[in-house]
């Protein structure tokens, strides 16, 4: 027994290893080992890389350049911030104007009555929006179908009931359903509210057909919408005076939540993980620094018994 532990005292099993000098760490290198081909090819990979990278950047940037819109401003939304929630009071007069302008052309077939509750409205006020539309169901027992108030369940109603009838009623042009159109937009609600403010006469040397407008927001500048939103259009329950630049920073607001409707969960989450993480962080430094640094730099000696 004695010899075997002497045996292994003399391997230097129990005793601590010295740290790796400079010298030492650059011998682990596979770097080393490679052939000038080799070195040749990784070289020439990184610098491939690197320029087609540099390429994609610089034509986007042209082609944003080369467009024939303008490029909307950014505005300080209150909801821009890292952990800055949406207006919901904002939300609720974006809905207003939704409902009272923009629905006539415009769906969102992909938000629900229910959606509202908690964010804008309380679930009766989502109920009684909801009982103000006649929704068509059936069939019924009898394979009828018929017409019925709607519930919370329903979804926004479109204003027509196949797009074939939209574009016979906009000149062709097919209005898009604006449940995501936030996101589907570059420059997103920046752009949705330049777009609704920024109506102007066509400059000299462009020509509009019937039925077509001058923005300079819209890509080719000539849109088939017509301005919607003048001031005092619509009349706010609030009573937030119903200027051109207050309805449309609603209605953007709106459709910046249509968009993300988990958009204040979010960050709220962020928030929760940033204060998980500082108290986590905290704890393992304390652990690092108190405990197990003491296990780390002990030394363990084994001296074995002298018979």
């Amino acid at each position: 027994m004695a010899a075997t532990l002497g045996r292994i005292c003399g391997s230097k099993l129990l005793k601590s290893a010295p740290a790796l000098n400079l010298q030492q760490a650059n011998n682990l290198s596979t770097t080393k080992t490679w052939t000038n081909g080799q070195k040749k090819l990784f070289a020439t990979i990184g610098a491939l890389t690197g320029g087609v990278g540099a390429l994609i950047y610089a034509l986007e940037q042209s082609v944003e350049a080369s467009g024939t819109e303008v490029h909307p401003p950014k505005m300080p939304w209150s909801h821009s911030g890292m952990i800055a929630s949406l207006d919901h009071t904002s939300v609720r007069r974006g809905y207003e104007v939704y409902k009272q302008v923009c629905s006539a052309c415009h769906s969102m077939q992909y938000i629900a009555y229910r959606n509202l509750i908690g964010v804008s409205h309380t679930e009766a006020e989502a109920k009684a929006e909801a009982a103000a539309i006649t929704v068509r169901d059936g069939p019924d027992d009898s394979g009828e179908y018929y017409n019925r108030p709607g519930k919370l369940s329903d979804y926004f109603p479109s204003p027509y009931p196949n797009e074939e009838a939209a574009r016979a009623a906009n000149n062709g042009a097919y209005p898009p359903d604006l449940s995501y159109i936030v996101s589907a937009r570059k420059g997103g609600e920046d752009y949705i509210f330049s777009l609704l403010t920024g109506y102007f006469d066509p400059p000299a040397g462009v020509a509009l057909r019937d039925g077509q407008y001058y923005n300079p927001y819209f890509p080719g500048g000539a849109i088939s919408m017509a301005q919607v939103l003048y001031n005092e259009v619509i009349e706010y329950e609030d009573g937030t005076p119903p200027t051109a630049s207050q309805l449309a920073k609603d209605v953007s607001t709106f459709l910046k939540w249509t968009s993300e409707p988990e958009h204040d969960v979010r960050k709220q989450m962020l928030i929760k993980t940033v204060g998980l993480m500082t108290i986590l962080t905290i704890l393992a430094y304390y652990i690092k620094r108190h405990k197990w640094s003491t296990l780390k730099s002990r030394k363990i000696f084994f001296v074995p018994k002298k018979d």
